[in-house]
């Protein structure tokens, strides 16, 4: 089976779009549609959204912003909000910063290279941290999350989503998926715990990509990197193939919106500051 080297695809991507606001707002929509921790993510964010939209004026950190399509997602959900996008990339941060400025007023978002294990200041004046699928990626997590908490104001919400300690299983002997981590995942109690510890407290902790979603992941991620990682001009097949299985997924990723999975390859978590 070929390996499947994540970080080198997305890097192809972000050069691809790079300098290119029509092709990063298509972008960002796909990444929208394909990846099911966003509708996870989203899905949470929503839920919180009379809360959030009480608050005068709901300051959100960011922490590993990424592409920044999370970014563009608050905005646009919260006109009340201003954003801190944080990020150990300097030119994923610029290639965002380039997006941005065209996108919203300058106010609204700022970013900045931060070390997530650096990032020391303790005065609170944050509403809600968001920290998707960066976790697995540091060795020392516990103070990643106790320092998204230090900036959280009281009764500010922490979410994150992470593979899944289960996603060890899915690694089929490939070892590049996992070789990208510090660790497998995350077990319900595990993250928890370690929330806890930073002193958050677990609203709700949910597997996500469970049996449906896994499969739809399986069908429109895992299979095409793989491809691409193999060629990049394999991309020239994959309108013919997301023709066939788009919609099969579309389904199956809705189905794990709605299951209470027992276990799933992914993960997220909701917690609050005390």
């Amino acid at each position: 089976m070929s390996t499947i080297a994540y970080d080198p695809v997305k890097d192809r991507f972000a050069a691809f779009i790079k300098k290119s606001r029509f092709l990063r707002s298509i972008f960002y929509s796909l990444l929208d549609l394909f990846f099911l921790r966003s509708w996870h993510v989203r899905s949470v964010v929503r839920s919180l959204g009379s809360e959030f939209s009480k608050k005068n004026s709901l300051k959100i950190l960011d922490a590993g912003n990424g592409f920044g399509q999370y970014d563009r997602f608050l905005l646009k959900t919260f006109p009340n909000a201003s954003i801190l996008a944080v990020d150990v990339k300097d030119d994923y941060l610029a290639d965002c910063s380039y997006f941005f400025e065209k996108e919203v007023t300058t106010n609204k978002i700022q970013f900045q290279t931060v070390d997530l294990l650096e990032m020391n200041e303790t005065e609170p004046e944050f509403d809600f941290a968001l920290c998707v699928d960066v976790l697995e990626h540091i060795e020392d997590d516990i103070k990643v999350i106790r320092n998204c908490a230090n900036r959280l104001k009281s009764k500010g919400y922490f979410l994150m989503h992470s593979p899944s300690h289960y996603a060890e299983d899915d690694a089929d002997g490939d070892e590049s998926f996992v070789g990208e981590h510090a660790r497998a995942g995350y077990s319900k109690e595990d993250i928890s715990t370690k929330l806890k510890l930073a002193g958050l407290n677990p609203v709700k902790v949910h597997y996500s990509y469970g049996t449906a979603g896994h499969a739809a992941w399986v069908m429109l991620i895992k299979y095409p990197m793989m491809w691409l990682t193999f060629s990049k001009f394999l991309v020239l097949l994959l309108p013919f193939y997301y023709a066939i299985t788009l919609l099969p997924g579309l389904i199956l990723m809705n189905i794990d919106m709605f299951t209470k999975n027992e276990k799933g390859t992914g993960i997220y978590a909701l917690a609050q500051k005390a």
